[in-house]
């Protein structure tokens, strides 16, 4: 089945390829938006002018309704074109399990927040959790006026650069270890909260927090309480899609990145890419993009098709498909740029950096494997 774009969402690519265009025309612009980390405030406000940030969030929060092949490609154009929003996906992400399980009050500040530009985060890992969501043990408290919060999370991306975290905190130790988890909306200012940079690849992207007797409101709890883990199951579709989204963008910006050098790039008189072995791998790789593009957009519109039900296994392939390509292309074109494949002037060791952690975050390919299998019965 090939991809077709309704022209509405046609005519929404087009225009995010003009706005890439035009507000980072090259490397040096990029590299100067992204000096001080892979997100833009800047860029990321123009963008919010233009409508364009709450895709995914409801119309009664300022939002605009989108479906998920809506926000697909939102995050498949962006991600070609490397316009510099790192902080989007975590944000979205938290918006949807804020409009899925918090209170009108919380919706009307945070959604609309978003709508106009603000971050957000969602802080589940610890030191010792990490795939093992269930192994959680930063603790929450009940006191007279709310709730105490002690322990350390790890891992939370935006954390710096948002107002809000969605925390994810032991509140009961009864029953299995998937029970007794609450959500909490955390200031990124509450006393008793520390944020400790992490340094990446990536650069400037995630965190360690650190909890202190950080004492929050009654009504700081999202949902209800002891339910944290049904409230994350329930957003599981999402969240691999929107990395699948971001990495068949880079995906795709890695592939034609390369196929232009190689087809400059002359030696022994003629084009590099007119190799025979050089040309085979340029056609597996164009075959394996295309069934990428294919088996990601034929999951959005499975999706959209059934919204209120979980896709555990077309969700796990799409992520672990686009990542693992992206991962892939990016080291196919380093190695046929050659040198300048690992040089920063050329982009794609940047390429190369962005996708090769999505692999492991948001459930390393290892676990989507494992998810894949067990929807089997194995």
């Amino acid at each position: 089945m090939p991809v077709t774009l309704t022209e509405e969402q046609q005519d929404f690519a087009n225009a995010i390829g003009e706005f890439g265009r035009r507000e980072v025309p090259d490397k040096a612009r990029r590299d100067e938006l992204t000096a001080e980390g892979p997100h833009s405030m800047e860029i990321y406000r123009k963008m919010a002018d233009q409508g364009w940030l709450g895709i995914a969030l409801p119309e009664a929060y300022g939002g605009s309704g989108g479906s998920m092949t809506d926000l697909l490609v939102f995050l498949e154009e962006t991600s070609y074109h490397q316009i510099p929003i790192g902080g989007f996906g975590t944000t979205i992400i938290t918006a949807a399990a804020i409009e899925r399980n918090g209170s009108e009050e919380q919706k009307q500040e945070l959604l609309g927040g978003v709508v106009n530009g603000e971050l957000l985060a969602i802080s589940m890992s610890e030191p010792g959790a990490g795939s093992d969501v269930g192994g959680l043990t930063c603790k929450a408290e009940k006191t007279e006026n709310g709730w105490v919060i002690n322990g350390q999370k790890t891992w939370c991306s935006n954390a710096h650069i948002s107002k809000t975290i969605l925390l994810v905190a032991r509140t009961s130790t009864e029953g299995g270890k998937h029970e007794g988890l609450t959500m909490f909306v955390v200031p990124t200012d509450a006393e008793g909260l520390e944020i400790h940079g992490i340094e990446t690849m990536g650069g400037k992207e995630v965190n360690d927090l650190y909890f202190t007797d950080c004492h929050l409101p009654a009504d700081a709890v999202v949902g209800a309480e002891g339910q944290g883990w049904r409230q994350l199951m329930a957003g599981l579709n999402l969240e691999r899609m929107i990395l699948a989204g971001l990495m068949l963008g880079l995906a795709r910006r890695a592939f034609d990145d390369t196929v232009a050098y190689v087809k400059e790039r002359h030696q022994f008189g003629r084009p590099v890419g007119s190799f025979q072995a050089m040309r085979h791998r340029i056609a597996d790789n164009a075959t394996d993009l295309a069934a990428t593009k294919l088996l990601v957009h034929d999951t959005a519109r499975t999706i959209d098709a059934n919204p209120g039900a979980l896709f555990p296994r077309e969700a796990s392939m799409a992520k672990l498909k686009a990542t693992e390509i992206a991962k892939h292309l990016s080291l196919e074109g380093m190695q046929m740029l050659g040198g300048y494949g690992y040089a920063t002037e050329y982009g794609m060791e940047r390429l190369l950096r962005q996708s090769v952690v999505s692999t492991v975050y948001g459930g390393t390919s290892e676990i989507q494997r494992d998810i894949i299998g067990k929807s089997y019965g194995l």
